[in-house]
């Protein structure tokens, strides 16, 4: 059920960059934005249920949905979005982990990473400190370690406490990163 409600995502996401790309909303800040505020006050809604979905199927490169946060909203509320959005996904991972264990893991995830990473677990009480320190750090593979953490004693309170106060730096660094980045290359592409 996993793998196909993965691949249905993945669907989706073809479906919506095909779409964006024919109609050019991908071209500029502007286009995107206006494609988003037709949804009025349900866009930032539907972007926080996509940042939560990409968490839990995890498709997408979690930076994409960042930037695309801030270039649709702006920096504080596109901030924002990323953070509840991602917040909310990283909590849903954690839970079906703690449903499913390991097999939900080993099924989304490259057989090449779960080996890198299960050896976390497998040492004395050192899970919950590497992972706290990894959830702050913007170049984690968060996702998968959400999955991971679900596998573990780790509690739902203890996960969370984590990720609302260690996913802050991170999202910023992706979100105005990439948007710095962005605007530069936009700026090249323009001259």
């Amino acid at each position: 059920m996993m793998n196909m409600l993965t691949v249905l995502s993945l669907l989706g996401c073809l479906v919506f960059i095909a779409y964006g790309v024919h109609t050019r909303i991908f071209y500029s800040e502007s286009a995107l934005q206006g494609f988003f505020s037709r949804f009025g006050a349900w866009a930032p809604l539907l972007f926080i249920a996509f940042q939560a979905v990409q968490v839990i199927f995890p498709i997408l490169p979690g930076g994409i949905g960042c930037l695309g946060g801030v270039l649709i909203f702006g920096p504080v509320l596109g901030f924002t979005y990323n953070y509840i959005g991602i917040c909310i996904g990283s909590v849903g991972a954690f839970l079906l982990a703690k449903r499913y264990g390991a097999p939900i893991v080993q099924s989304l995830f490259h057989p090449k990473l779960y080996r890198k990473y299960v050896s976390w677990t497998e040492k004395n009480n050192s899970f919950d400190k590497m992972f706290t320190i990894a959830i702050f750090l913007p170049v984690a593979p968060d996702d998968f370690l959400c999955y991971l953490a679900g596998t573990t004693k780790m509690t739902l309170q203890k996960f969370t406490a984590v990720i609302i106060f260690g996913k802050p730096m991170a999202i910023a660094l992706y979100s105005f990163g990439l948007s710095l980045l962005s605007h530069n290359i936009m700026a090249l592409l323009h001259r």
